[in-house]
C-alpha cells in the first residue's frame, strides 16, 4: 500500500534560478546609477491581457499595448485635474467578447481549458463584459529625483451569482517612485517572472496553458543599467505575498484547510536589452527569470482514493520555477516573442494547468511548458499574430487530472479608430486527463479520462476611455 509522502523539490540545486533570485534581490541597491534608455524602462503595464493599458502613473501617458510590444500608435497624453501637488486621471476600458465553442470550457466565459468528453462535449455560446475596468492614476509628487504615483484599478470578474451581476475584482492597487536608473513599488502589481503576454483574444492569454505569472501584493525594486554595445542590463525583484490556489472546491478539498507559510514568495529577474537591434518599434530582449516559495495546508482527513493517507498538519511543499522570456524584431513587420517555463507546485502562477499539488499523493505537481508568437503588422489599422502554448505536468505526480494543455490561435485585430479596436480569433485546444486510480493499494474514484478537444471563435471589442 502506497505510504503518503510530502516530496520536497529541490530549487536551491538549480543555479539558474539561484543566479537569477539572488543577483536580481542584491541589485536593487547596490548598482550604478548611470541613465538607462527609455527602452530598457519597464511601465507598470509591461503585460496587458491584450487590453487596452496604462504606463505607470508616473509616465501620465496612455498607450495601446499587449505585452510589452505596443501594437498601435500612442494616444495623446492623458489629461488631468490638478489637485494641489496631485494630478489625478480616471480611465477605462469598455471590454465585450462574444465566444463560441464547440466543446465547453472551464470556467465557461473564456478558456483556462477544455471540459473532458465524458462531462460535457457539447457547444456553447457566451456574450461578457465583467472584464470591463476603470481606474485611477495619480501622479506626483517628485521625491528627490524620483517621479511618484500610485494607481487603483478594478474589473468586475470576482464572484458572481448572476452574469448580469457581477462582483469588483481588484487588478492594481499600489504606490511607486521611478527615474531612468530605478524603480521602487508597493503594492499589488504584475509578477516579477515571465513578464510576457501572448497577444490572444481569448481574455485568459493562456493561462493554464503555458503563459505563467499574475498579479500580487509585493515589495519590488528594479534597476537599469547600460553596459556598453547599445546594451542595458535589467535587474528586478520582488519580496511578494504567496497565493494558495489549490483545492478550493469539491471532494478533493474535504478537510482541507489552506494557508500561506511563514516567509514571502521570492522573485527575480535579469534581462538584457539590445538596443541597436531595433525594428518596427521593438528591441530585441532576452530574460531569465525564477521564483521561490512554499505553500501550507492543513489536512484533517485522507484521500477517497488513497487509504494510506490520514490527517496532517502544517504541511509545506515549496514552488519554485525557472523562466526565459525572449522578444526578438524580426523586420519592420514581421516579430517573435516567447517564454519556456519550468517548475513545481505552480498553481500559485497560474501554471500545472491549475493544479499545483495532488491531494491523493500530498506532493507538489512538476510542469513544464512555454508559449512561442509570430506578429505581423499589415498596416497601421491592421495587426495579425499566430502562437502555440502548452502546459503539460508530470504525469507521475498525480492520481486523477488533467495531464497536458495545449492551444493553437491565429488572430487578427483592427484598428477601428484611436479608442476603439475590435479582433477576431480562432484557435484550437485540446486537454488530456488521467485516472491512475485502478492501481494497486489504490481505491478507484470516478473521474474523466477522455480528453477535452475544442475550437473557439472569439470577437472582441474593446473602447478605451
Amino acid at each position: 500500500m502506497p505510504q503518503p509522502t510530502c516530496r520536497a523539490s529541490r530549487p536551491w540545486r538549480n543555479p539558474v534560478l539561484i543566479i537569477a533570485i539572488l543577483v536580481a534581490l542584491a541589485s536593487t541597491g547596490m548598482l550604478s546609477n548611470r541613465a538607462a534608455s527609455q527602452e530598457a524602462f519597464p511601465s507598470s503595464e509591461w503585460m496587458g491581457e491584450w487590453n487596452v493599458d496604462r504606463q505607470s502613473p508616473a509616465t501620465e501617458q496612455v498607450v495601446y499595448e499587449t505585452g510589452n510590444r505596443p501594437v498601435l500608435p500612442e494616444a495623446p497624453p492623458a489629461k488631468g485635474v490638478q489637485v494641489g501637488k496631485f494630478t489625478i486621471i480616471p480611465y477605462g476600458t469598455i471590454w465585450a467578447d462574444s465566444v463560441y465553442a464547440t466543446s465547453r470550457t472551464v470556467p465557461g466565459r473564456f478558456a483556462l481549458w477544455i471540459a473532458s468528453e465524458e462531462d460535457q462535449g457539447e457547444p456553447a455560446f457566451e456574450l461578457d463584459a465583467r472584464r470591463s475596468r476603470v481606474g485611477i492614476d495619480v501622479v506626483g509628487p517628485t521625491i528627490g529625483q524620483y517621479d511618484s504615483g500610485a494607481r487603483v484599478e478594478v474589473d468586475f470578474l470576482g464572484n458572481f451569482v448572476t452574469d448580469n451581476q457581477p462582483d469588483v475584482r481588484l487588478r492594481h492597487a499600489y504606490w511607486e517612485a521611478k527615474n531612468e536608473h530605478a524603480r521602487f513599488l508597493v503594492g499589488q502589481n504584475w509578477d516579477v517572472v515571465s513578464p510576457l503576454l501572448p497577444n490572444s483574444v481569448n481574455f485568459t492569454a493562456s493561462w493554464a496553458a503555458g503563459n505563467i505569472g499574475f498579479r500580487r501584493t509585493q515589495i519590488r525594486g528594479e534597476r537599469y543599467i547600460p553596459i556598453g554595445a547599445g546594451m542595458t542590463w535589467t535587474l528586478q525583484g520582488a519580496l511578494a505575498q504567496n497565493i494558495v490556489q489549490d483545492l478550493a472546491t469539491g471532494f478533493s478539498a474535504a478537510g482541507v484547510t489552506r494557508e500561506t507559510g511563514d516567509w514571502p514568495l521570492l522573485e527575480g529577474r535579469s534581462a538584457i536589452t539590445f538596443d541597436n537591434i531595433q525594428a518596427g518599434r521593438h528591441t530585441m530582449t532576452l530574460g531569465m527569470s525564477g521564483h521561490i516559495g512554499e505553500t501550507g495546508f492543513d489536512f484533517s482527513q485522507g484521500h477517497p482514493a488513497n487509504p494510506a493517507l490520514g490527517p496532517e498538519d502544517d504541511v509545506r511543499l515549496e514552488t519554485w520555477s525557472y523562466n526565459f522570456d525572449a522578444k526578438i524584431p524580426l523586420t519592420e513587420k514581421l516579430s517573435l516573442q516567447g517564454e519556456f517555463f519550468q517548475g513545481t507546485n505552480l498553481s500559485n502562477l497560474l501554471g500545472g494547468i491549475g493544479q499545483g499539488v495532488c491531494p491523493c499523493l500530498r506532493i507538489p505537481i512538476d510542469s513544464i511548458g512555454g508559449w512561442a508568437e509570430l506578429r505581423y503588422v499589415v498596416n497601421k489599422k491592421v495587426v495579425t499574430h499566430i502562437g502555440y502554448s502548452i502546459d503539460d505536468p508530470d504525469d507521475k505526480d498525480s492520481l486523477l487530472g488533467r495531464t497536458k494543455n495545449q492551444m493553437l490561435y491565429t488572430n487578427l485585430y483592427y484598428k477601428i479608430s484611436e479608442d476603439l479596436i475590435t479582433g477576431f480569433e480562432v484557435s484550437t485546444w485540446r486537454t488530456d486527463y488521467h485516472n491512475r486510480t485502478n492501481e494497486p493499494g489504490f481505491t478507484p474514484v470516478a473521474g474523466p479520462t477522455e480528453p477535452g478537444k475544442a475550437v473557439l471563435f472569439d470577437v472582441t471589442l474593446r473602447y478605451a476611455f
